[in-house]
């Protein structure tokens, strides 16, 4: 038996944070193993004299020694379990003693040893004491605002139940255990807070399996604290369960059904009831609780207490006036009401009236803005509500961000509205758009920047219902702010955003909706972005020769890189709208940039620029039909060439080109349509051609010999290729081509045609699986005229027993829920 300790060896953490022993070490932790024994000795002096010992050892040094003993295999299970109740009362207890004063390498060998065991280890009860011990670890990891320090425990979860390993329930049991502790509140509220990253992180899938369990404990600790509250009035561990609610839910989406009803007349309770001041933060919690649970079971199941809970809302709605600038529930009910209009849709309209007041109060918000020299900076300096930016000179600009926030929120909310309600906002457009556009140059925080350029296509659509002439000048009142800010915007990110909703907008507005005025200031400023692309790729070459040239410059060269082809992406897509809408008329005036085009089509630039130039003149041909056929000295050459390019994605752009070419570009194009069929067909037999990388060009080219075959069949044999054709489908990755292949498919069964059909109809099988998987997919959308169509061959072969027999038979399981999923939605 082991005598007193502490004065015959020196307990010393090993050097290695990866806990490799030497032989000291080794010693040490043997008599360390002793230790853990006596400390569950019968004898109440010999365990009496363990504990002084094991009490005197330094903090640090115990994790080292108590990590170890559960690691080691070899040692006695009682002597492991032992450690693992020890280590995890030392991280309760003493964590912040301990824990920060070890070194970061030390830190992560704790983290890295307690998954390994969760992962590794063969007994349950050593690995569900670890469970408990990363448990007290992840929730002391989290900071006061719950965010969390240790995210890989949450990947390593995610991974385990992958894996059908058993750490996501031991650790998901932890946290409820940790949870019902009644006896220490604060450590409760901690366990709810990790609960809520976990279950913030975790996909659906994953969660699914352990839903019952964790709603249930949810449920009994909710009641509990409801309890607590109304007879001690303490909230804190209320607070975070009920947002451990809304986050499960949130997550499980339609799987939370079954519970709805275990939560919602308790949450209603407690809206209707928590009116006191202090209170504030938790009936704004439980008002976002339930519309995010409304949200997540969906009307059917929320519409029976939707008109309570509306009264609720308007009741505090009523009152919003009432509540002070920093009350919390404000930006609660704004996000609610945004969700309870996703929930009931059109039928929200009506409460429109009520919402919309302080909502653009709060959209409204003005920020206080001063310009302060030094000494008036360190006055304010001690005001958490300024933040300043130096200008130089001993001046800065200082901002008052308090409510701004709230402003975004409340401009988020507008925003969703106009989306889902459309014409049903129309009301509201004016005033919105009045307030929107103005803050294209809000500079002041980046969310609301970018909230009036997702609202303007919006709101043009929800102008359409009242005619032409109101539209008209609510784009008018947009477009000149729109091409100003592309023409200055400095920051790039920004900068894309402004270029997708101007081309959104002229896709909505169509022909007609830019006068020559725009016209010309557009072109210059397309003209300039494409001219300062070369420039600035010229400048990233010149600094490759830089003597001072290293992967770090390097690094920052192919950020700059990314950011200039992303706007080259943005240049496109306003190009594209002009096409779409404009047609032939408008080849006079992109001419002003054709060379520069056709420059970024050339042999030797970047794929990147290949890709984007041959999709502006994919646009070209698509959209301006015979007459494109005057540039293609510009573009056919490099175009067909770009079809076996190394580059998938300049492959996909060329097979699209292609494609259109054959559909739209009349007569002049039937050689070089001719000329690339060959090509194509070398590109999707090729043997890595259904690689994930290259998918997407393989499926383009399979769509371009099938509009060959539909548009210009007398460039192709058909005969010959339509049964390899058929053998490439369906396409699963791009589903606008997907359309494609099936309207022709349509064509070909319609007509009967012989080789697709196949001898007494011995192909409609393979035809079935090929439909299935494209339902399957959702290559097929349920409302379309392709989706009818097929829905009709199906229906063709079921009035014919025998061979719907047949067709059925060859399909499995989700062939079989796919074909009926079409028959009834179509």
């Amino acid at each position: 038996m082991l005598g007193p300790v502490s004065d015959r060896f020196i307990f010393a953490p090993p050097a290695s944070a990866g806990f490799f022993l030497d032989s000291t070490a080794m010693a040490e932790q043997q008599q360390f193993y002793l230790l853990l024994g006596n400390l569950m000795s019968p004898d109440n002096n010999v365990r009496k004299q363990s504990e002084e010992t094991y009490d005197a050892i330094p903090g640090s040094t115990k994790i080292t020694f108590l990590l170890q003993a559960i690691r080691d295999a070899s040692a006695a299970e009682d002597v492991r379990q032992m450690a693992a109740v020890l280590l995890r009362r030392l991280l309760s207890s003493a964590f912040e003693e301990v824990y920060p004063g070890l070194t970061i390498d030390v830190q992560m060998a704790i983290k890295t040893e307690l998954l390994a065991s969760i992962q590794m280890d063969s007994s349950s009860s050593i690995r569900k004491k670890v469970c408990d011990v990363a448990a007290e670890l992840a929730r002391n990891l989290l900071d006061d605002d719950g965010n969390n320090q240790w995210p890989e425990i949450l990947k390593f979860l995610f991974e385990s139940v992958n894996s059908q390993n058993v750490a996501l329930r031991e650790v998901i049991s932890a946290l409820l255990q940790t949870m019902e502790d009644q006896s220490n509140p604060r450590v409760q509220a901690h366990a709810a807070a990790a609960l809520i990253n976990f279950t913030e992180d975790c996909p659906k899938a994953l969660l699914i399996p352990y839903l019952d369990n964790l709603v249930q404990h949810l449920h009994v600790i909710m009641v509990a604290k409801l309890q607590e509250l109304i007879q001690k009035g303490t909230k804190l561990v209320l607070e975070q369960v009920v947002t451990s609610i809304a986050s499960v839910a949130d997550t499980a989406e339609e799987k939370f059904v079954p519970y709805y009803d275990l939560f919602m007349p308790s949450l209603k309770h407690i809206v209707e009831n928590a009116v006191q001041k202090e209170l504030r933060l938790l009936r704004g919690k439980t008002i976002e609780c339930i519309s995010l649970i409304g949200l997540a079971v969906g009307k059917e199941k929320f519409i029976p207490d939707a008109s309570a809970v509306m009264q609720l809302l308007l009741k505090t709605q009523t009152d919003f006036n009432d509540l002070e600038d920093d009350d919390p529930q404000i930006s609660y009910m704004i996000s609610a009401w945004a969700r309870m209009c996703k929930i009931l849709g059109k039928e929200f309209q009506q409460y429109l009236p009520v919402v919309m007041g302080p909502l653009m109060k709060t959209a409204s918000i003005k920020p206080e803005v001063a310009l302060l020299d030094t000494q008036d900076m360190e006055n304010m300096s001690e005001d958490d509500g300024w933040e300043f930016v130096n200008l130089g000179d001993q001046q800065s600009f200082g901002i008052k961000t308090a409510g701004l926030e709230e402003k975004a929120t409340a401009c988020q909310m507008l925003v969703c509205y106009a989306k889902e309600l459309k014409e049903g906002f129309v009301e509201y457009t004016e005033q919105v758009v009045k307030l929107m556009v103005p803050l294209l140059k809000f500079y002041f925080h980046d969310d609301i920047l970018y909230m009036p350029l997702q609202s303007m296509p919006l709101l043009l659509e929800c102008a359409r219902v009242r005619g032409p002439e109101y539209l008209t000048q609510m784009w008018h009142f947009m477009c000149d702010a729109l091409i100003k800010a592309i023409g200055t915007e400095p920051d790039s990110d920004v900068l894309s955003e402004i270029m997708h909703s101007f081309a959104k907008c002229i896709e909505l507005m169509g022909d007609g909706c830019l006068n020559n005025e725009h016209f010309e200031e557009l072109g210059g400023i397309l003209k300039g972005k494409l001219e300062e692309h070369f420039k600035n790729q010229e400048l990233r070459q010149a600094k490759r020769q830089d003597e001072d040239y290293d992967e770090q410059v390097e690094e920052t060269l192919q950020d700059e890189d990314e950011n200039d082809v992303y706007i080259l992406t943005k240049v496109s897509d306003i190009l594209h709208a002009v096409f779409s809408s404009y047609k032939e008329k408008i080849l006079p005036w992109f001419e002003q940039l054709l060379q520069l085009i056709v420059n970024l089509i050339c042999p030797h630039r970047p794929w990147a620029d290949r890709q984007w130039g041959l999709c502006i003149f994919d646009d070209v041909i698509e959209h301006c039909s015979p007459s494109s056929f005057k540039y293609a000295e510009y573009f056919l050459r490099p175009m067909i060439q770009s079809l076996c390019d190394t580059s998938p994605e300049v492959r996909q752009a060329a097979a699209y080109g292609i494609g259109v070419m054959a559909q739209f570009g009349g007569e002049n194009y039937r050689p070089f349509c001719t000329e690339a069929i060959p090509l194509l067909i070398s590109v999707i037999q090729a043997a890595d051609s259904r690689a994930k990388e290259n998918v997407n060009a393989t499926e383009n080219c399979i769509s371009a010999v099938g509009k060959i075959m539909r548009y210009r069949p007398e460039c192709i044999n058909v005969n010959e290729v339509l049964p390899h054709w058929v053998s490439w489908l369906p396409l699963n990755e791009d589903k606008e081509e997907a359309v494609h292949t099936f309207n022709y498919l349509c064509d070909l069964i319609e007509s009967n045609n012989p080789v697709v059909l196949g001898p007494d109809n011995t192909n409609l099988p393979k035809i079935f699986v090929i439909i299935a998987e494209g339902v399957a997919n959702e290559s097929i959308k349920s409302d379309d005229d392709c989706s009818k169509r097929l829905a009709n061959v199906i229906r063709q072969v079921q009035v014919s027993g025998g061979l719907w027999t047949q067709c059925v038979s060859a399909l499995n399981e989700i062939h079989q829920k796919a074909i009926q999923d079409l028959l009834n939605a179509a």
